[in-house]
């Protein structure tokens, strides 16, 4: 892929990358795809604007050109799923249970929020957007052919009008509703719907408490902070875990190598979340995980713990590689 400089570009073409890196991270379901798919989608644009005539808005054009690249990119390559897509049982929490993974792209992976919701949005457009992002959909999204995931989020997260979307994809607006009508079928049997509450003050208490006991590894109190029937999941780790007892077995068990690690809180996929620097060997801390929390009924119920195991996930999400 050819690499453009970002001050070689067109600030009109710039001004809209935070929103096309969104689209193109639900569309492919990696942080990182979507990053490669919009520097095409600049390179591809900045080559043509002198051709561009103004026939359609720009915005439009650069949401044609970013589907085209994520249909190219689509095109013959797996699903990327979560480890509970894959496995209708958890798995016992022993040492074991580490040895099957899968790499990186097999799975759904996170984002930062700062690198795809605009952060001087109206508020509901930004609710809009983070709830866009939450794991359970955009892992449900991968789940539907390409054209039909292109149809649902132009139609239902962007609010594109179906004549736009026919006109986008060079078809009538009769497919497009016939698309959209599949998508949403789809939808409703994979579940996309994540069991999340909006962040009040009781939550956000909870979730200082949570991070106060990681950091002092008090599994006790972790485990108190859970949702009954909590689940956790380790990418690229094929395994996963449901209920409390289970995951505070793995955590005195196999994940003990964790007490004593440092966090960094920050915001990921449309929920709280921290990454998590683990004690090295040798001295000092390393990156290890960005666990991204879901609350639900006033209880974290699920924790997906994406593992910076020989992917370079913190460096390249843009996360500090030592805790300050």
């Amino acid at each position: 892929m050819t690499t453009v400089l970002t001050d070689e570009l067109d600030p009109r073409l710039l001004e809209h990358r935070r929103e096309l890196t969104g689209y193109c991270y639900r569309m492919l379901g990696s942080a990182f795809d979507a990053d490669d798919a919009v520097q095409e989608t600049m390179v591809r644009a900045w080559r043509g604007l002198g051709d561009f005539e103004g026939r359609s808005a720009l915005r439009s054009w650069l949401y044609r050109i970013a589907t085209n690249v994520c249909l190219d990119q689509l095109s013959g390559r797996q699903r990327r799923a979560l480890p509970m897509d894959l496995s209708g049982s958890p798995w016992q929490p022993v040492e074991a249970s580490l040895a099957a993974r899968r790499p990186a792209t097999a799975w759904v992976e996170p984002v930062l929020d700062r690198q795809v919701v605009a952060q001087d949005a109206d508020p509901a457009e930004q609710a809009v957007q983070r709830e866009s992002i939450r794991l359970a959909f955009v892992s449900a999204l991968q789940h539907l052919p390409p054209r039909q995931r292109a149809v649902l989020l132009l139609r239902e997260v962007l609010r594109w009008r179906a004549d736009e979307v026919a006109q986008l994809l060079d078809t009538t607006v009769a497919s497009v509703n016939s698309a959209l009508q599949r998508a949403r079928a789809t939808m409703a049997v994979v579940g996309g719907e994540a069991e999340t509450e909006p962040l009040d003050d009781v939550h956000r208490a909870l979730l200082e408490r949570y991070v106060d006991a990681f950091e002092r590894y008090d599994v006790e109190g972790l485990v108190s902070l859970l949702h009954e029937d909590a689940t956790q999941h380790m990418p690229p780790l094929e395994m996963w875990l449901r209920g409390r007892a289970d995951i505070g077995t793995w955590m005195l068990g196999p994940g003990a190598k964790c007490r004593g690690s440092r966090v960094l809180p920050t915001i990921a996929n449309g929920a709280p979340a921290f990454a998590q620097y683990r004690p090295r060997a040798g001295g000092g801390h390393e990156p290890w995980a960005l666990h991204v929390l879901e609350v639900r009924d006033g209880r974290v119920a699920h924790i997906s713990s994406f593992l910076d195991l020989d992917n370079d996930l913190f460096r390249r999400l843009g996360l500090p590689v030592e805790p300050a």
